[in-house]
């Protein structure tokens, strides 16, 4: 059995008591980063072998993986922050597990865009989720798409290319477009900021963002 394990995006305490209860049963964690893994699990008195699970080892690891699960070992999968496969390593692992029939169980919990699309005051009926644009080839193309998408648009983006994202969105979506920037959720210093993208984007411009940041942008009228 494989099992998926959405970790806290910021508070410690937005864990089930189900999650833990797994983790403290499992014969070994795949964790993302385990020096950030660690501290929750510390946290929860959880002592089971970490295993690194990354974006850079896991087709590495992934034959190794399978190999423990088919022979009865019960493994946890968490990430840095979130539930795993969401903008995170998960979906190889999960569909080789298919391929092999090996269970994989996924709790609910924590991910940063629900909240961040319920709290933005922006349609949450209809949305589309595309986690982090390209960076270089496509991203035009993603834009363009973006700009006739009727319904409500949620992004993942770094703090570094925050004010460059807001800048191109203005171009390709229209400076009034109506959008909400959430940093930080549920850490101290959380903060949702709405506005225009062209209000947002020469906002972030003189204040230099930090942390986790979710874009949820209205879809075209």
């Amino acid at each position: 059995m494989l099992y998926l394990i959405p970790s806290p995006i910021g508070n410690l305490g937005d864990i089930s008591y189900r999650a833990v209860s797994i983790l403290q049963q499992v014969d070994g964690i795949l964790c993302e980063d385990t020096r950030t893994s660690f501290i929750l699990l510390q946290h929860y008195n959880i002592k089971k072998p970490l295993t690194p699970y990354h974006q850079h080892n896991e087709h590495k690891v992934l034959a190794h993986v399978i190999e423990q699960l088919q022979a009865g070992k019960q493994y946890a999968l968490i990430t840095d922050a979130g539930t795993p496969g969401i903008s995170d390593p998960g979906f190889l692992l999960v569909r080789e597990c298919i391929r092999n029939d090996i269970k994989v169980h996924c709790l609910p919990g924590a991910t940063a865009f629900v909240p961040a699309l319920v709290q933005s005051g922006i349609p949450s009926n209809r949305f589309v989720f595309e986690g982090f644009l390209p960076l270089k080839k496509g991203r035009q193309t993603a834009m363009k798409q973006l700009a006739e998408e009727e319904r409500t648009i949620i992004l993942y983006e770094s703090p570094h290319r925050l004010v460059k994202t807001l800048t191109e969105l203005t171009q390709y979506l229209g400076a009034e477009r109506q959008a909400a920037v959430c940093r930080e959720l549920t850490k101290m210093f959380e903060e949702t900021r709405k506005g225009t993208l062209d209000e947002l984007a020469q906002h972030y411009e003189a204040h230099a963002p930090k942390g986790e940041i979710v874009i949820v942008i209205s879809g075209k009228e």
